[in-house]
């Protein structure tokens, strides 16, 4: 059963009973609405900001709270616990926030920092293109100077927070080289007004169903060319393998707490539930798979504790975090599918909080790079 991180301390638990708070009474009772119409409402976003949860491990010169990935990851443990997946928490605080705060001039950082942190921005970030997937070094979209301008043509598949964005990071070719050598990150601010951004449709999935994952389009669009990131043009492949690390934590954070409300949802039903005149628990079977996912669990959580730890000290490697994601990400769909079977013909009920881990989880495997590629990057390692 979920257990306190060994990198908790009173303040993260502080962060962890406030934002348990939050998704108890502000997101929860807007789950079928956010179902509904496939995306959460931006207010929601500005709630969080006000209650600091929004850039917890952002400098607090820029409207952040100074503290470190541990916070991001204890909101992003509540979120999963709370069961809602509508909330873009992930990619808007513990993602694109740090490619600013990494790569950002000063300017640019007080420009667009504070409203993140504040929720009147949502940030989304754009790489993956219809005919690509983990593949980045094959993006087509493109960005040519112009004056004092870059002019974006392109279009963007799978973009979390699409929908609803004010703040996208957009990864463009910007010179004529293959692969990964020019390729640049541009931040462009967008709204459903502006010249030459279009939003596609808010894209239906397996699970995941209220978060909005949406196509966008760019026909001509212009962005200052004082929006790149990064000194010159031509290092935002790099620029995303140096933040990859931290999503596929991310990705791994969330594998985890799907195993663990997994674990715990199948505990308390088959202590409840009640077949051949006993509770499913009394059954061996039952408690030798609740035994065994347990103990995954518990494993699962030692090895991402330790990543945990080594990613706040600044000594997390990318072999390592792709070890967490891919072998986490598999265990919670193996996880939830053994746990879910102990509901029998309930598990496959949408009333049944199971049934969301279950179908949630299956792209854990695929998101922040597949996990194929993960094994790939780790047997480079060796």
């Amino acid at each position: 059963m979920p257990v306190r991180p060994r990198w908790s301390d009173g303040e993260t638990e502080a962060v962890r009973e406030l934002a348990a708070t939050y998704f108890a009474k502000e997101v929860l009772p807007c789950r079928d609405k956010h179902l509904a119409q496939g995306h959460p409402d931006p207010a929601l976003y500005v709630k969080a900001g006000e209650l600091g949860l929004l850039g917890m491990s952002l400098p607090d010169e820029f409207g952040g709270g100074g503290g470190t990935f541990a916070h991001e990851a204890t909101l992003i443990e509540e979120q999963v616990r709370a069961g809602d997946t509508s909330m873009g928490f992930a990619v808007h605080a513990g993602i694109v926030s740090h490619y600013i705060a990494a790569y950002g001039t000063d300017e640019q950082k007080a420009r667009w920092l504070p409203k993140l942190a504040s929720g009147e921005w949502v940030a989304a970030i754009g790489m993956t293109e219809p005919g690509t997937g983990s593949d980045l070094q094959a993006i087509t979209t493109r960005a040519a100077r112009d004056g004092d301008d870059y002019v974006i043509n392109g279009s963007k598949i799978f973009i979390s927070n699409g929908h609803v964005c004010s703040l996208l990071v957009i990864v463009a070719r910007t010179g004529e080289e293959d692969g990964a050598a020019g390729i640049s990150l541009i931040v462009a601010e967008v709204a459903d007004d502006t010249t030459g951004f279009q939003r596609g449709r808010i894209l239906h999935k397996m699970g995941q169903k209220g978060q909005d994952t949406a196509e966008l389009f760019f026909d001509d669009l212009r962005v200052p060319a004082a929006n790149l990131l990064g000194p010159k043009e031509g290092q935002g492949f790099y620029q995303l393998m140096e933040q990859l690390p931290q999503e596929r934590l991310i990705t791994a954070v969330i594998a985890q707490a799907s195993i663990e409300t997994a674990v715990k949802l199948a505990v308390d039903y088959t202590k409840e539930r009640k077949a051949f005149g006993k509770p499913l628990f009394a059954m061996q079977n039952t408690r030798f798979e609740l035994a065994e996912c347990e103990t995954i669990s518990r494993v699962a959580r030692a090895f991402l504790d330790q990543c945990i730890e080594k990613h706040v000290a600044g000594e997390l490697d990318a072999a390592e975090a792709s070890m967490a994601k891919y072998w986490i990400s598999d265990r919670a769909t193996e996880v939830a599918d053994r746990c879910l079977q102990l509901f029998g013909g309930y598990g496959y009920m949408d009333e049944y909080p199971i049934s969301h881990v279950y179908t949630d989880v299956r792209v854990l495997r695929i998101l922040a790079g597949a996990n194929e590629v993960m094994k790939e990057l780790i047997a480079r390692s060796l």
